[in-house]
């Protein structure tokens, strides 16, 4: 498969040593550890705290899995959840289940059993994957559903399985994660799905049959939400994702002795391109946290010479603000990049003066598998999205005609390229609305805003779709009224968007208590709520009780009202 970039005007912005065309393997991402163990079977693909995982002991951890699943009734195309914090086990488990030929569901750890659910339920999935810390919130989840929709297999890892006895003080995370992480509760009990211990699937001594997938298969499907409902899975095969694994190094100076910081989580779309997929097929080193700590950070760029860092600009202003920073030996850094927030001018200014590395700003969304869009790092331009990358022609037009718009009009920006997702779970209708055909190619329709300058760059101006981007967690409004619903202070509740001076945005929830709660309830009591019941980046940051929501003539509330009061509009 080979893909030019469009012949646009970002033609002459595109880097001289990359190439004009990718050609894509046409094999599967099991094969990339397969290549990858072979080459470098001592070499270090994970390191946690201190503990080195090499590409042959996570080649073996993955094989001795996949018989394991396939051992409880995991087929082709089944779909397994993985309910992680970043760690070795999350790329073992992943691994593992695409040798079972199966798929790859992966869930944010910080949602709560309200939450997770949904994913049980609407992924028809039977077999989870989990840390012990999170075992009682699927049991409880689980246990919700009606029989028929329950899991059958729940396998438990300990994050202790895969760090060392002794932790050296400079690999050592702060005492309370350290509690965390070596924290052993009980097994969930009264679940109707048999527990499994990690250590006692690794060792079952359980082999796979003969692998079957190929490339279209599917081989991953994340969860994203959008302007209604429940969280939509996006369908991504070996062949969508397997483009930005092998660009991804290519553009941002990777290789074997590349060695990266993997602190962006990884059942993210981001993490877990830059975490698990481009690092195995290029057969380079992690250095894995499992939260973001800047202290940790700052030792450990410092003490494995990392060269490689995709994050949150948010990250990069933390480490800035460690009264230890000066102590750190950041210079090993060649590569920075990342997205979900703009990145401060000032920031970037400093890292150019200090460092001499510019920043590089990338675009993508889950239905892309990460980047469609990335700033060369010879030629980046500050709050930009880049230039559509390899086999991407994107362009900006008009969301009701679908025209295109010329060079600084503002309009949506669509996307057509080999990234792209094949289309959303059980989700017919969602789908076709989120194509467009231009010039006889499918374009995927982002519900971004933004517009392109003479030289190709994207620029992003707002949103067509309503969500709130905090710290480059995306929130989206209707899932979190979903839940405050529930909440029985709540009668009705419209979640905003509102200025916060480290997130950029964070959330708000105007609420109108129910009738027997407005004497006694207060605003702080629906955040505690939203605490116990939702991921914590959902949680509204503010609470505001109103006696009414405004609305329209059928009755549906004006968020936007809403919206632009709060933005002083």
């Amino acid at each position: 498969m080979s893909a030019a970039p469009d012949p646009r005007p970002h033609a002459a912005a595109w880097p001289s040593r990359l190439p004009a065309t990718l050609c894509i393997p046409e094999t599967t991402l099991w094969f990339n550890l397969q290549v990858s163990a072979q080459r470098y079977p001592h070499k270090a693909a994970y390191r946690f705290l201190g503990r080195a995982l090499s590409f042959a002991e996570l080649h073996g951890q993955a094989l001795a899995l996949a018989g394991w699943l396939q051992a409880r009734g995991v087929r082709r195309g089944d779909r397994v959840l993985l309910f992680l914090q970043n760690c070795p086990q999350f790329v073992a488990a992943f691994y593992a289940v695409q040798r079972a030929d199966a798929v790859v569901v992966p869930v944010n750890p910080m949602n709560r059993a309200d939450e997770f659910g949904h994913y049980i339920a609407d992924a028809g999935a039977r077999v989870a994957i989990c840390s012990a810390d999170q075992a009682a919130i699927v049991a409880e989840a689980d246990g919700r559903l009606p029989a028929a929709q329950r899991l059958h297999h729940l396998l438990v890892t300990r994050y202790a399985d895969a760090m060392p006895d002794v932790i050296d003080a400079g690999e050592a995370p702060s005492p309370a994660v350290l509690e965390w992480l070596r924290a052993d509760p009980p097994l969930s009990a009264g679940m109707d799905a048999t527990v499994t211990r990690w250590t006692d699937a690794l060792s079952a001594g359980h082999r796979p049959g003969p692998a079957q997938a190929g490339p279209d298969d599917l081989a991953l499907l994340p969860y994203t939400s959008g302007t209604t409902g429940l969280p939509k899975g996006c369908m991504h095969t070996h062949r969508t994702l397997m483009p930005n694994t092998v660009g991804g190094g290519l553009w941002g100076h990777g290789s074997a002795e590349s060695v990266s910081l993997g602190v962006v989580p990884m059942f993210h779309i981001t993490g877990m391109l830059y975490g698990v997929l481009s690092p195995v097929y290029l057969g380079s080193t992690v250095i894995v946290m499992p939260r973001w700590d800047r202290e940790l950070a700052g030792r450990l760029i410092s003490r494995h010479r990392v060269t490689h860092w995709t994050c949150i600009p948010t990250m990069i202003i933390d480490l800035f603000g460690s009264p230890n920073y000066r102590s750190f030996d950041l210079t090993s850094l060649r590569y920075l990049s990342g997205g979900g927030a703009a990145m401060p001018q000032a920031v970037a200014e400093r890292l150019q003066q200090e460092f001499g590395i510019t920043f590089a700003e990338g675009y993508g969304l889950t239905e892309t598998a990460a980047p469609s869009h990335a700033n060369p790092p010879e030629r980046a331009k500050l709050q930009c999205l880049g230039i559509p990358i390899f086999g991407v022609d994107s362009r900006v037009v008009d969301p009701d005609t679908l025209k295109e718009l010329p060079a600084g009009e503002t309009g949506e920006i669509v996307t057509h390229g080999p990234m792209v997702f094949q289309g959303y779970w059980g989700h017919a209708e969602a789908t076709r609305a989120a194509f467009v055909e231009i010039d006889g190619k499918p374009f995927f329709r982002t519900g971004d805003l933004g517009r392109r300058d003479e030289e190709g760059y994207f620029f992003i101006t707002d949103r067509l779709k309503r969500m709130i981007n905090a710290s480059g967690f995306k929130v989206w409004p209707s899932e979190v009224e979903l839940l405050l619903f529930k909440c029985p202070i709540v009668q009705e509740a419209c979640v905003i968007a509102a200025h916060d001076a480290y997130r950029g945005e964070t959330v708000k929830a105007v609420v109108v208590p129910r009738a027997e709660a407005r004497a006694s309830a207060t605003p702080q009591d629906v955040i505690a709520w939203a605490r116990e019941h939702m991921a914590a980046y959902k949680v509204p940051r503010v609470v505001e009780f109103a006696d009414s929501l405004p609305k329209s003539g059928s009755g549906k509330v004006m968020w936007r009202l809403l919206q632009e009061k709060e933005r002083g509009g």
